[in-house]
C-alpha cells in the first residue's frame, strides 16, 4: 500500500473493507501503525483505531506476534483501557495471547475483565465470544453469553412485573430494525455458540429464533419495495451472481450498474430528508448462511429482507454517505468519490 501523507477517517473506514483484500495486507498493518506513531492521521484521536485495525489484519492473518504488539499499542493510545472503543483491542490482544502460546492465562484475565460489557456494547457479545473461540473456550462462552441472557431478561421481567415476577417469556424491547439492542446481539451469537457445540435447542434458542423473525418482518414492513442498501464489494458481487443469477434483476447487471442503483437510491433518500446515510457490506457467505438458518432461498425478498436487517445491525458493516467529493469512494475501488460513483447517480 502507497500510504498517503495524511490518513482521514474515510481513508480508515476504506482500508477497513479492503485492506484483507489487498496484495499485501501486512504491509497495509505496518503502514497504519507508522502513521499513528508518526502523527500522519488527520484526526490524533484515531491512533487508537487505527492500531486496532492493524491487531485485527496481523491476527487474522496468524501473525499473534504483530497482532499483541499492535494491540498494545492501540490501547496505549486509548485514554483508557476501560473506554468504550477500547474492547475490541483488548479481545485482539487475548486472541493474540491465546495464539501465541503458554500465555492463556493472560489472555483469560483480559477476557474476563471485558465479561460485564456483554450486558452493555452491542459489538461484546461478538468480539468476546470470537476470542472465547480462537482459544478453544467455546464452551466457556456459552456459559457466560447464558449468564449475560439470564440477567438481562431477569432485569426486564422485574421491570415489567416488580420483583415477584416469574414471567416465563418476559416482554423483550427488539429495538429498531437498524439498531437492535444488546440482548438481541447476546442471543444471536449464544445461538451461533450452541449451534457450534452443537448443543440441543433450548428456550433462549427459541427467543433468538423469534427476535430474528421479528427483525425479518419488521425490516420488511419499513422496508417495502425500497432498495435494502446492500452493498457487494466487486468480489463479492461477481459471486453472487455466479450463485444466484435471478439476483441481477434486484442489485443489478454489473457491478457499475450495482453501486449505480445504490448511488441513486442514497441520493432519493437524502431528497427526502433522511440523514446518516450509509450501504452495508454484504458476503454471499452471510446470505447463504442466513438463507440456511431460515430453510429459505437467498433469492426469496423476505430471506434477502432478514439478512439486510442482519447486516444492519453490525456497526463493522456500516460504510457512512457521502464522502467529502476528494476523499476515497465508498465502493473501495481506490478512486475519487467525485471520479467513481458521484456521477452514478446523474447517469
Amino acid at each position: 500500500m502507497s500510504t498517503k501523507d495524511v490518513l482521514t477517517k474515510a481513508d480508515l473506514a476504506e482500508l477497513r473493507r479492503s485492506a484483507l483484500g489487498t496484495a499485501n495486507p501486512l504491509g497495509v498493518a505496518a503502514d497504519l501503525a507508522e502513521a499513528a506513531e508518526q502523527g500522519r492521521l488527520e484526526d490524533p484521536d484515531d491512533a487508537g483505531d487505527a492500531l486496532t485495525l492493524a491487531a485485527e489484519i496481523a491476527e487474522i492473518r496468524a501473525r499473534p506476534d504483530a497482532a499483541l504488539r499492535y494491540a498494545e499499542r492501540a490501547l496505549a493510545a486509548y485514554p483508557s483501557e476501560d473506554d468504550p472503543r477500547a474492547g475490541f483491542a483488548r479481545a485482539l490482544r487475548a486472541r493474540a495471547l491465546f495464539r501465541a502460546g503458554g500465555r492463556d492465562d493472560e489472555a483469560m484475565a483480559e477476557l474476563t475483565a471485558l465479561r460485564p460489557l456483554l450486558s452493555v456494547q452491542p459489538d461484546a457479545p461478538a468480539y468476546v465470544s470470537a476470542a472465547l473461540d480462537a482459544g478453544g473456550r467455546s464452551a466457556t462462552a456459552e456459559t457466560w453469553l447464558s449468564e449475560a441472557v439470564d440477567s438481562l431478561l431477569s432485569e426486564r421481567a422485574t421491570e415489567a412485573s416488580g420483583p415477584a415476577s416469574t414471567a416465563i417469556d418476559p416482554v423483550v424491547d427488539l429495538g429498531p430494525p437498524d439498531a437492535p439492542g444488546v440482548l438481541f446481539f447476546l442471543l444471536q451469537q449464544r445461538h451461533r455458540v450452541r449451534r457450534n457445540l452443537n448443543l440441543p435447542h433450548d428456550r433462549q434458542d427459541d427467543l433468538a429464533d423469534r427476535l430474528e423473525t421479528q427483525l425479518v418482518r419488521r425490516a420488511g414492513e419499513r422496508r417495502d419495495a425500497e432498495s435494502d442498501l446492500l452493498f457487494w464489494p466487486r468480489a463479492e458481487f461477481d459471486r453472487l451472481l455466479a450463485e444466484h443469477a435471478a439476483l441481477s434483476e434486484v442489485y443489478g447487471s454489473d457491478w457499475d450498474a450495482h453501486r449505480g442503483r445504490l448511488e441513486k437510491e442514497l441520493v432519493r433518500l437524502r431528497g427526502a430528508g433522511q440523514a446518516g446515510l450509509a450501504v452495508f457490506r454484504a458476503t454471499v457467505d452471510g446470505l447463504n448462511a442466513f438463507a440456511g438458518r431460515r430453510d429459505g432461498d437467498p433469492a426469496d425478498a423476505a430471506v434477502r429482507a432478514g439478512y439486510a436487517a442482519e447486516v444492519q445491525a453490525r456497526p463493522s458493516a456500516r460504510i457512512p454517505w457521502p464522502p467529502e467529493r476528494n476523499d476515497a469512494c465508498w465502493c473501495g475501488s481506490g478512486l475519487k468519490y467525485k471520479k467513481d460513483c458521484l456521477p452514478r447517480s446523474r447517469s
